[in-house]
């Protein structure tokens, strides 16, 4: 028998019960104990409802026991019309979902827009355009009755009891399927679901915890693409580390264009390393040397060293989460050749539109419009440079000015539009593929030492996309905001707003909550994302060293060379220099450049899969070696007061979700200095971070290229490697 408790007015609602994430193929989806349910994507809800006169007592609650209520008026109504059929109290479970159009569950990209409103005008705005409703698939407790011991099947018996002819449009049944996951699965897979959520039938409902007796899966989409080579092996693995892999058209449907005299038909969808067994990569590899071919068949594959191209002329089936913004595949796992379907015929699923780096049409709308809008031109093309050689440090009067590296790129356009702006003082609206910005106060300055505006940053990072995007691309972003400039009041913001330009990109991170549920938050990848966190006056770019999709896995570590007051920068290299030599002798690649302040960052790439902790671990060896080695000069010492006139070596910022300025952002610093890369001689030479500022460092970027994809879009650490070498 149910145990009697207290009324829930007399004691605390229930926290919500937790599930484990798993693969799919670690669920029997035929077992007949199990009970299989669609994972929705929005706002988990401890609702409860009291009958009363006058009026009836709701609650929405959300994990954290936040008051919801008010938020989400329409589903209180149904809530309350619910209460006037009841004759005791009741504790509900269920997910908060935003509808579309069709009246279906949508992505929690449009319940954002409702989740943090607190004016009761917005909110009605709200209701009429982002409709929502709880669905409900639990019962937890019932009059004085705690259902909670019992097994899920019985409550959802007295669910189903409760609320047979009592649900509404705003009010919702979850629906479930017993000992039959396979059918649900191909709904699910069918109509695109985000994943499932299993249940085993006979499980208690237990409060706060994250149990095994509840497991979420997330689903993969499944791609045919053509193979058009390999790379080579590293580490341990032989044959070849990934197949190179691609499409006839790009993410927007656009064929591949190859250049005058190439036979390139293949646009690249990204490289294809795990789901290989080693029969499997012999058995493949043998199938594609007899395809060799001496040039790529890819018209925009990226090229670095050990590649090998083949005739496309070989598919093969992949699982991936989903598609980038630049019409990548993300976490491609490799499933099998397809010998049935023919090369010209194949398609890859079709992927969503993408925002492509480069100019669009662009218009400028509101109180200072151009009256001939520019046409669309195609992507620049930056190219890397190879060798140091002297840049100089003469800085041109403004930005306004060209530098050598924006002087032929159609980028030129949006500048000369926010200059215009600028000049005349307006405000205006910026076109972009990805939707229409807003850009405002571009007369503003940013930075009184040198008298640098906001419409001066704007353009900087339209100018240097090409090479920003990459760096900050599928990342949640951290905002440190100034909207009055470096010597203004400033303020972190983690949240996206609650409403942004259609086509910025929001999503949230597995995890990723705080006490009013899951944090919304803004990824890079976009030219209108980008322009958009510098017009809310975020001046620098702080991205996860993860990204969205995998946040528990770094792409890469930081070390953190940060002086302490009145040391000067000569210090800082120097133990650059250590930090160098120690990753040398452990063969281990690193991309340094300024932090754009008075300190150096030391980046080092990891391999796909890698945690923090692991990444940290290498980062701490390093640090605590050199400063070991060098006590007078460098410090692992948290205690400020406790370092002295040294260098602190910080490993401690490779924890999720701390960031550090990336590469080419733009600084709050009295100077305005940017992160800028760095070759590893220059330490040797007298160079400063005040020699790297916004209206200087366009110059120095034109002669040098690109010093820092290339580093971290090389070969990763191999922590295997290290250890051996740190064990020997």
């Amino acid at each position: 028998m149910p145990r009697k408790v207290q009324l829930w007015r007399d004691t605390a609602p229930p926290a919500p019960m937790l599930a484990t994430s798993c693969d799919l193929d670690a669920i029997d989806l035929d077992q007949s104990s199990l009970v299989y349910e669609q994972k929705f994507d929005g706002i988990r809800a401890i609702v409860v409802v009291e009958p009363g006169q006058p009026t009836p007592r709701v609650q929405l609650l959300s994990r954290n026991g936040n008051d919801k209520t008010a938020q989400f008026p329409e589903i209180a109504r149904a809530l309350r019309l619910l209460s006037t059929q009841l004759n005791r109290a009741i504790v509900l479970d269920g997910e908060i979902v935003a509808l579309d159009a069709q009246g279906r569950p949508a992505s929690f990209t449009a319940l954002q827009s409702r989740m943090h409103l607190k004016g009761a005008s917005d909110i009605d705005a709200r209701v009429g355009t982002v409709p929502t409703a709880l669905i409900v698939f639990d019962l937890l407790r019932e009059g004085v009755e705690d259902l909670r011991p019992l097994p899920l099947a019985a409550r959802r018996a007295r669910l189903e009891h409760l609320l047979h002819v009592r649900t509404s449009e705003r009010l919702r049944e979850g629906a479930y399927t017993a000992g039959d996951g396979t059918r649900l699965l191909a709904q699910a897979q069918r109509e695109g679901w985000e994943g499932l959520i299993v249940k085993h039938a006979d499980a208690p409902y237990l409060s706060g915890a994250r149990s095994r007796s509840w497991r979420k899966v997330k689903l993969h989409a499944t791609a045919t693409v053509i193979i058009g080579g390999w790379t080579d092996p590293k580490g341990t693995r032989s044959g070849f580390g990934a197949l190179m892999v691609g499409r006839r058209t790009d993410a927007r449907g656009v064929a591949a264009r190859p250049a005058r005299g190439s036979d390139a038909t293949l646009c690249y969808a990204g490289n294809v390393g795990t789901g290989f067994s080693d029969a499997t990569i012999t058995d493949v590899l043998a199938r594609l040397r007899p395809l060799a071919r001496t040039t790529s068949p890819f018209v925009d594959a990226p090229r670095v060293r050990g590649q090998h191209w083949v005739e496309p002329r070989l598919l093969c089936e992949v699982r991936f989460s989903e598609w980038t913004p630049e019409g990548r595949l993300r976490h491609p796992v490799f499933l099998g050749l397809r010998d049935d379907v023919d090369v010209d015929a194949a398609e890859a699923t079709t992927a969503p539109d993408v925002g492509v780096v480069g100019m669009p049409d662009v218009t400028l709308s509101g109180r200072a419009r151009s009256p001939n809008g520019p046409s669309a031109s195609p992507r620049p093309m930056v190219t890397a440079g190879s060798e140091s050689r002297p840049y100089p440090l003469s800085r041109p009067s403004r930005l306004s000015q060209p530098s050598p590296l924006s002087q032929a790129s159609p980028l030129s356009q949006i500048v000369e539009q926010l200059q215009s702006l600028e000049d005349a003082g307006r405000d205006g609206t910026l076109t972009l593929p990805e939707g229409a910005l807003d850009v405002t106060n571009l007369r503003k300055v940013f930075w009184p030492a040198s008298g640098l505006t906001k419409g001066d940053l704007l353009r900087y990072y339209a100018r240097t996309s090409p090479w920003l995007l990459p760096v900050i691309a599928d990342r949640p972003l951290v905002m440190k905001r100034y909207p009055n400039g470096v010597l203004g009041k400033a303020f972190y913001q983690q949240r996206a707003p609650d409403t942004v330009p259609a086509g910025v990109r929001v999503a949230t991170v597995d995890g990723d909550e705080d006490e009013d549920g899951p944090t919304p938050r803004l990824v890079g990848g976009s030219l209108l994302t980008l322009l958009y966190v510098a017009q809310l006056g975020a001046i620098s770019l702080d991205p996860w060293f993860s990204r969205a999709a995998t946040p528990a896995t770094a792409d890469f570590v930081a070390i953190d060379l940060d002086p302490m007051p009145g040391v000067p920068f000569t210090q800082v290299r120097d133990v650059a220099r250590w930090v160098h030599d120690a990753l040398v002798l452990l063969d281990i690649p690193a991309a340094l450049k300024t932090s754009g302040s008075s300190g150096l960052h030391i980046y080092i790439p990891l391999a796909p899969g890698t945690s923090y902790e692991s990444g940290q671990l290498l980062c701490q060896i390093v640090a605590t070696a050199v400063a070991s080695q060098h006590p007078a000069v460098a410090t692992v010492e948290r205690a400020v007061a406790k370092r002295g006139r040294t260098v602190y070596v910080d490993y401690l910022q490779n924890i999720e979700g701390k960031t550090l300025a990336c590469a080419y952002s733009a600084r709050a610093s009295q100077f305005a200095g940017v992160s800028t890369p760095l070759h590893w001689q220059e330490l040797d030479e007298d160079v400063r971070p005040e020699d790297f500022t916004l209206d200087a460092v366009e110059t120095r970027f034109a002669q040098v290229g690109d010093l820092w994809n290339p580093v971290l879009q090389g070969p990763p650490a191999d922590l295997h490697t290290v250890l051996d070498k740190l064990s020997s």
